[in-house]
């Protein structure tokens, strides 16, 4: 019975024009060999799966074709065959990561002193180079400098910052680039169309993200793609090979936010747990969805009528502000970094929602298209214990001076979004005057102090104030009366309050006392609607 070979052998490209993804170096390559300007040592970098192996062999065999050095080498003379089989005897392929000492090196280097066995050119590859040790660079170093005239060097790595400088002059360098995932998408459909495999343009799309721009892997996962199909791809089998958020849970969390409806996203963020589903792939592909939406509203030409999430994608771009999109999209990276200090997985999800939707405008609601009526979207938890307000007859009154006002009752009036927003609640008034204003923010926000978020706040209150306001920021030490730390209090007071009266409750005493049982605090949640008891 016949062994079946793994597609990234089997398709391993053989010549220069079969190569995918990295022209500029093909480019160059092909030039040198046509115009026969030959360097003595190349040193590929790139990351792993994107074809440095891949080129040095293709470049072994340009420089050793029986039909003379060229850039199209024919593939069928012994040379070429043996150079694809891997037994020329004159392409030596060492392994860095298991040669790193000294003592490799210098036998390397005696025995590139003896001319070619039946080649043309001498070839040595030595992948992952950045593994040698120093001994071992500096032993190279005049051998590669002036090597024999039949001898060439190919480096291959993947951290060319581990290599010592005096390496790296003496190389022509190329740097390979990640693979984008259309050109990997219409490979895969090419290589498929030829084994005869059927397949969708969904599945190719997500196994070429998966890919992360490595070609290597993309064949690779597709080889377990056909495994787990049973000789098929399908989307629904590579979304669970692949354990990949399904995209309806990623726009249902957003029409969640939107829609201000906290209950829905823990129920959302229930139901993915319940499913397996990673958390930490799910903020990947959120922030990836929030790209797409960004791109529908600022280059609306990005997003092809062939996305399949083309519609939902075009309404959300309607609905979200581009400041909330890029907020939201800064949340979920920050949310990913954290999940690892979390309690939980679940725990630091839910936490990345929950501050996605207390930074969502108030007023989002009146920019909604009409296919999304206005009435089912719950309103922000109105509430006793927050900061005195002021009526907007009395602001208006007062509207020539703002020393009247706090800052906190201020930024309630201010129409801000997004991350302004954000700064002007993590902020603290030192001085507000009439015609003054100094705020101070800890060290732990100053990265929130970028200009165009100041002058965001500084033309909110040059319009609610009607004149202008001299607008001052620092990074200092502050006494906790910032907005978010006040409404943070007034929250704790209530949750104590609530908690409180859970405790004195005589039903929840009796219980306590006849059953022995157990209050479970951390599900006690205080009513949040004007008038309702605890």
């Amino acid at each position: 019975m016949s062994q079946t070979q793994v597609l990234a052998r089997k398709w391993r490209p053989r010549n220069f024009t079969e190569l995918t993804g990295q022209e500029h170096v093909v480019r160059a390559l092909t030039n040198a060999l046509e115009q026969n300007r030959l360097h003595h040592a190349y040193l590929l970098t790139g990351t792993r799966g994107v074809g440095k192996t891949t080129i040095a062999r293709i470049l072994a065999k340009s420089l050793n074709c029986e039909k003379g050095v060229t850039a199209t080498p024919c593939g069928t003379c012994p040379t070429c065959l043996q150079i694809d089989s891997g037994n020329f005897i004159d392409l030596i392929e060492l392994d860095a990561a298991s040669n790193t000492q000294v003592d490799n090196m210098r036998e390397l280097l005696e025995n590139a002193l003896y001319a070619p066995t039946s080649g043309r050119y001498k070839i040595y590859i030595i992948d992952e180079v950045h593994m040698l040790s120093k001994s071992a660079f500096n032993a190279m170093l005049k051998t590669l400098e002036e090597p024999p005239m039949h001898v060439k060097f190919v480096l291959a790595t993947t951290d060319q910052q581990k290599i010592p400088i005096t390496v790296l002059s003496r190389c022509l360098q190329f740097n390979l680039k990640q693979i984008p995932q259309t050109q990997i998408t219409d490979h895969l459909k090419k290589i498929l169309a030829q084994e005869e495999i059927p397949c969708d343009l969904i599945s190719l799309q997500l196994v070429a993200r998966a890919a992360q721009g490595s070609m290597r892997d993309a064949l690779s996962l597709l080889d377990q793609a056909i495994a787990f199909g049973a000789g098929k791809i399908e989307e629904a089998s590579v979304r669970d090979m692949l354990g990949i958020i399904d995209q309806g849970y990623l726009f249902d969390l957003l029409d969640a936010l939107v829609q201000k409806d906290g209950l829905k996203l823990l129920s959302l963020a229930d139901e993915m747990e319940m499913q397996s589903l990673s958390f930490d792939s799910a903020l990947q592909d959120l922030a990836a969805l929030l790209h797409r939406i960004a791109l529908a509203q600022i280059v609306p030409q990005a997003i092809g009528e062939d996305i399949p999430e083309h519609a939902r994608i075009n309404a959300l771009a309607k609905i979200l502000t581009p400041d909330d999109i890029q907020l939201f999209y800064q949340i979920a990276l920050h949310g990913r970094g954290d999940l690892s200090l979390a309690p939980d997985e679940y725990a630091g999800f839910t936490m990345t929602l929950m501050r996605m939707l207390t930074f969502m405008p108030e007023n989002l609601a009146v920019n909604q298209p009409p296919h999304v009526p206005p009435t089912n979207i719950k309103q922000p938890a109105k509430t006793e214990h927050k900061p005195p307000s002021v009526s907007k007859h009395t602001i208006q009154r007062e509207i020539a001076d703002a020393s009247d006002l706090t800052w906190p009752q201020l930024v309630q009036q201010l129409k801000l979004t997004g991350m302004a927003k954000m700064l002007a609640q993590h902020s603290e008034s030192k001085i507000l005057s009439a015609d003054k204003i100094e705020l101070y923010v800890p060290e732990a926000h100053k990265h929130l102090l970028e200009k165009k978020y100041q002058d965001k706040i500084q033309s909110a209150l040059n319009t609610f104030l009607n004149k202008p306001v001299v607008l001052n920021f620092f990074v200092g030490s502050i006494t906790g009366l910032t907005p978010v730390a006040i409404q943070q209090r007034v929250e704790e007071e209530k949750q104590a309050q609530a908690i409180a009266a859970i405790e004195k409750d005589p039903i929840v005493q009796e219980l306590i006392k006849q059953f022995d049982a157990k209050l479970i605090v951390p599900s006690i949640k205080p009513i949040q609607d004007k008038g309702d008891k605890q």
